[in-house]
This record gives structure tokens, sequence and C-alpha cells, in this order.
């Protein structure tokens, strides 16, 4: 029986590809008729541009064919959430106030991913101006449920097989979150890892740009063709791209011992399922409590973003404020109230909490944790869940990976949260494959299977 280039992850693809077994225009062709069967349901995309994605494909074709040099992603399409420009490509940040707003220049992650021989599908859906407002996405597991924000988007093509990879953004839980309610892999890399030049600005001090996928290995493909430094990027490492493909296929040089950690608000099941999985590591897995700091960490974390929103979004409020949702407008008064010296008080807590995390990260090799506290919400309850599980990481500025591991009493997908230290980005990933690795052959071996 021929196999659906569809289902298959961005590294078996490209391999294919690149040994002549498969071309990029029919990968495309492939996702382009997932997207086509499923989107009607799902509501994962604001544009897609079949005819430039086939064109795409074919130029590559050509290329390989011609033996020049190809990238890491070569003939691999990909997902773009609609906060980050895509030259010739509508990118209207979910709002009615930038519609038809087209952009003469890709931005860097898009530049990158070009290079790398990406084949750019379209534009995903994102919540409103990438805050909380639910957006049209639908979550493929329940239809009757969110996805999550705000790479709503991004997270349901994946999960649904319309696209291997897709880029999304993260200010408080917008990568992290939505992989877990969608159950796929979502990787935030640590702060200034990846370029944010042509991406929507809503938090300078948070904004961080990372991606998903079905597997650790390919989301380290995506982000380590994403990462590099970027001069137009204040933010920006000045610094070595971490080697995340290599390390995310790698074995620990010794078993990792894995913090355990609980954050307020997780509901029952997702403590649960975090109990048993840990229980299963044996000693590889120890409770730790939270840092000193940690239960104001997503206060601080939220006075920033609304600070900072305030004023990047100002622009757009002038231009719309009665087009903007109800939830927005109160997250803008809100900032605009914020004193100076409450916002530069926050700001200083970064550095206190990783402080505290130092400590830990002398023992452990990653914290494991809630992705979110706990299976997708309904859409009756108007919520894209809260970012309670990740904001004080993504304060910290810290590497955050969700894996696909559990499941609540109805099966739906529930996440879990490894987080690494500031600046060890490829570590994390080395651990992150490790623990896949060490469940999947639980899982074999529960089941009976031989591996």
């Amino acid at each position: 029986m021929a196999i659906d280039p569809a289902s298959l992850g961005a590294i078996q693809l490209r391999d294919r590809i690149a040994s002549g077994a498969l071309t990029a225009e029919a990968a495309t062709a492939a996702c382009l008729k997932r997207i086509a069967e499923t989107e009607p349901q799902l509501n994962a995309w604001a544009y897609v541009d079949g005819e430039y994605a086939m064109t795409q494909a074919r130029a590559l074709d050509a290329r390989r064919r011609s033996g020049a040099a190809t990238g890491a992603l070569h003939g691999v399409p990909v997902g773009i959430k609609d906060v980050i420009d895509t030259e010739g490509m509508p990118t209207e940040y979910g709002t009615p106030i930038a519609k038809g707003r087209v952009p003469d220049k890709d931005a860097h992650v898009v530049a990158r991913l070009r290079a790398a021989g990406a084949v750019i599908i379209g534009k995903t859906v994102t919540t409103e101006l990438a805050y909380m407002h639910p957006s049209k996405s639908r979550n493929p597991h329940d239809v009757n449920r969110t996805p999550g924000g705000s790479s709503s988007g991004s997270a349901v093509a994946v999960a649904a097989g319309q696209v291997p990879l897709a880029v999304g953004t993260q200010t408080g839980g917008s990568v992290i979150r939505p992989a877990s309610f969608c159950g796929v892999v979502g990787f935030k890399p640590g702060y200034g890892v990846v370029g944010r030049t042509g991406a929507l600005i809503q938090s300078p001090f948070l904004d961080t740009i990372g991606g998903f996928a079905r597997s650790v290995q390919d989301v380290a493909l995506l982000v380590g063709a994403m990462a590099g430094h970027d001069p137009d990027d204040t933010a920006s490492l000045l610094a070595p791209a971490p080697r995340l493909c290599e390390a995310s296929q790698q074995e620990p040089p010794l078993p990792p011992l894995i913090a355990v950690m609980t954050l307020p608000g997780a509901g029952n099941d997702m403590q649960q399922a975090i109990a048993e999985l840990a229980a299963t590591l044996g000693d590889r897995a120890v409770d730790v409590p939270a840092p000193p700091g940690f239960d104001k960490a997503d206060e601080m974390r939220r006075l920033i973003n609304l600070a900072e929103l305030a004023k990047c979004y100002y622009p757009l409020e002038r231009r719309g404020r009665e087009q903007m949702s109800p939830e927005l407008c109160e997250a803008l008064d809100e900032g605009k109230q914020t004193l100076a010296r409450d916002y530069l008080a926050a700001l200083d807590w970064r550095q206190v909490l990783n402080a505290g995390l130092e400590k830990m990260f002398t023992r452990c090799d990653a914290i494991l944790c809630p992705a979110a506290t706990g299976p997708a919400p309904l859409l009756s309850d108007n919520t894209t869940g809260s970012p309670a599980m990740n904001g004080p990481w993504t304060l910290c500025g810290v590497p955050a990976i969700t894996l696909p591991l559990m499941q609540d009493q109805n099966g739906l997908p529930m996440g879990v949260q490894l987080v690494g230290r500031r600046g060890a980005d490829a570590r994390l990933m080395r651990v992150a494959n490790w623990l896949m690795q060490r469940f999947e052959t639980m899982t074999d071996q529960s089941e009976g299977k031989t591996t």
C-alpha cells in the first residue's frame, strides 16, 4: 500500500525527497489535499496559496535534479503563523484592522526557512493580535473544544497532518499550551535564540518564536533552521545557534535526573497524570518545590505583558479600537494603568527567578511539569485556556518543550512540559528525546510488544 506523504514527518519527507524516492511536488500536493479534506471542519488556515506552493516545490525539485546543494528542510511544507511577515502573502494578525496587509519582505525566520528549502504553504490562524480572544480554529481531537491560543492554527495544522511543521509564537503559553491541547510537540526556545524581525511584537521582553511538529526530532529540525543571530533584533543572541537537530538524536551520556514540579493551578487529571509519569521514571525523577517567588511569576509576567502590549498596540488601537474584542480592550486599558515603578520592578524578576533555577539545574537536567492546567476547554467556555503553567518559564526566558505523553479519562491529549536551563536548548532537546524513547519503550512493554 502506498504511503500518504502527508502522514510522514519532516525528516522522513526530507530524506525521501533527497533520495529521489519522493518529489517535493508530490509531498506538497499531498499536504494540500489533506488541507482541502479537513479544513472545513478545523479552520486552521488564514491563507493558503496552493498554486504558489506547487511552484515553490517544482523549483526545489529542479534544484535537486541539477545537483545543486540542498538545505536542511528541502521540500518540506511549513505553515507560518499569521503574525509573521511573508512576502506576497497576506499577514493580517487575526484582526480586521490589518485586513489587506501584504508585506513586501519576509520576516527573518521565513527567510531562513526558505534558505533551508522549506515550501511555505500559507498562513495559519492566530487569535486576535496573538492575544486571548478565541480564534475560529477547532481542536482535531474534538471540534467542540479549543485548540488553545494564540498559535491555534499552527497546532491544529500539524495535529491534523495538514503540514509536518508549523511556526508559532509565545508571549505567555502560546506554543506550549496549544501543543498540549492538540497532542503534538511544541518547542519554545530560549529567549533570543530565534530572531523576531518581521513578526508582530506584543511584548519585546517576552515574545519568542517557536514551532510545532509531531516528533522531537522534527521540531528540532524546524527551530534549528530558524535559529541564528538576527542583527535587527536587539534581543537576538550574538552566539552560535544551538545544535538542536543533532542533540535531538543523541543519547545523554548518563540517564538524566528529572526534577518534578507542580505549579499552582493544575487540574486533578493533570496532577495525577504527572504523578503517574514521574512514578514510572523511578530514581530518575525527584520531587522538588518551586523556587521562592514562583507563586508570583505569572502575575509578574502578565504585568510586563500588558504594559508592553498597551505601548506596542497603541497605533493599532488608534486605528480601530472599535474593531477589537472586549478581552483585548480590557487588556489595553489595564496595561495603560501600570505604574513605571511596577513595570521596572517586574523586569527584575527574570534574574531573580533564574538564580533560583540555577541551584536546581546544578543537580537536575530538566524540570518536568504540566504543559497546561488540563485538557482543552470546551468552545462554550470562551477561552483558549490558562497560561499559568507556561508564563513563569516565558518570563525566565528558558527553553521549554511539550511532549504528548498523556491523556485524560476521555482520551483527550494532555502534554507534559520539560523545561531546561537558560542557554541549554540543545541539552533540553537531548533529554526530551530520552524521555520520549523511554516512554515509548514502556508503552510497548505494557502492551506486550517486542522492541
